[in-house]
């Protein structure tokens, strides 16, 4: 067999530190635009990245060659130095430590797309701890509360 092929799609969920309100609506958007191009240098296309004030999500089939880690590592470092040189003021922001990833069925690709798009909806009524303990449990992941939210 001469050639790989992967269609791994994954739901990540991560978090600014201590879930402080950081990301604001006035930059958010080039948030998400600097996350995809980081993204796509690395071998893949976000389907869809979208954020509230604490917390990020995005969709994306992985590459063939970069790890779920080595990926988030880049995203978050990359975007805490992107936040850092952008915002002179925001030199006190950090993402936690963490961050979640959920394997995506592709047969569930649309639904997920459309509650990471309706995020600023969806938590109106839920909160960011509840909207994270109902994931967890969908996902069948096993945790201990006292080490999610650092």
């Amino acid at each position: 067999m001469g050639q790989s092929c992967c269609n791994v799609l994954v739901h990540f969920v991560f978090s600014t530190k201590q879930r402080t309100a950081w990301l604001d609506d006035a930059w958010r958007h080039e948030l998400h635009a600097v996350i995809a191009s980081l993204v796509q240098k690395h071998g893949t296309n976000a389907i869809i990245v979208n954020s509230v004030n604490d917390h990020v999500h995005m969709l994306v089939p992985l590459s063939r060659t970069v790890s779920i880690s080595d990926l988030m590592k880049l995203v978050k470092g990359k975007t805490s130095e992107w936040i850092h040189n952008k915002f002179p003021t925001l030199r006190a922001f950090q993402w936690q430590a963490g961050y979640r990833a959920f394997s995506v069925s592709p047969s569930h690709k649309e639904a997920v797309v459309n509650y990471i798009a309706t995020q600023r909806e969806h938590h109106e009524k839920v909160t960011f701890q509840d909207e994270f303990r109902r994931l967890l449990d969908k996902y069948q992941v096993t945790y201990d509360e006292a080490y999610l939210w650092d």
